[in-house]
């Protein structure tokens, strides 16, 4: 399949990237700055652009079987309308191109799953460190649901940086009102990658975390 990916240099994007080509895909990675894609591959291709520009981004979609997100960004404390904005130009490029496939990352605490990332993130990190950068993923999210594209929303636990286990627990009941729970972005790439052509959560918001639940603070994309 022909994929792109946006958010390709984010851990939980290069990830996407990696696997993707191991899996035999046909690669569209967009970036905003080549040096950081470490990844040569003969399948990959770079596309250097800003997700906020239009042009660039329906540019990157044309010709796609299907799109991945993994978009992010660090301005925590600010607020900010990057991940929404650049959603909404995604999901307006592909209608317009007539892609249908949208599968993207966003997080536990967001929308219905609220408070499933356990107390730290509930009562202190998300609405005193995260309050901006969650208000904006919510957002985003609106933006695939007002849609009529057959969109995925993966909505991982806390993200580490450990190795792809295979161990993924998948669903509504995910996370934990108390504590917080972890995954790899390994592992949530892998599980992105298998809903680009699985029906079973089209148009639905799975939570997922890893299969050996442990406690940790986790870390952000």
């Amino acid at each position: 399949m022909n994929l792109v990916i946006f958010g390709a240099t984010g851990g939980t994007g290069l990830a996407l990237v990696e696997q993707a080509l191991d899996r035999g895909h046909a690669v569209t990675a967009f970036v905003r700055k080549a040096s950081r894609m470490r990844i040569r591959h003969r399948l990959l291709r770079l596309v250097v652009g800003d997700v906020l520009d239009y042009g660039m981004v329906e540019a990157a979609i044309a010709g796609q079987d299907a799109v991945l997100s993994a978009l992010g960004h660090k301005r925590w404390l600010i607020k900010t309308s990057i991940l929404s904005r650049g959603t909404r130009n995604i999901v307006a490029a592909m209608t317009k191109c007539g892609v249908r496939r949208f599968v993207c990352e966003t997080s536990l605490g967001v929308g219905d799953s609220r408070g499933r990332l356990g107390i730290l993130y509930t009562f202190f990190l998300i609405p005193v460190l995260l309050y901006y950068y969650f208000q904006d993923k919510e957002l985003q999210e609106k933006c695939f649901m007002q849609s009529s594209l057959d969109w995925v929303i993966v909505r991982p636990a806390a993200l580490t940086n450990g190795k792809q286990t295979g161990a993924v627990r998948e669903g509504k009941d995910i996370g934990s009102l108390l504590f917080t729970h972890r995954i790899s972005r390994a592992d949530v790439a892998s599980f992105m990658l298998s809903e680009v052509k699985d029906d079973r959560y089209v148009r639905d918001t799975p939570g997922v975390e890893s299969g050996v639940t442990r406690l940790t603070t986790g870390y952000l994309r």
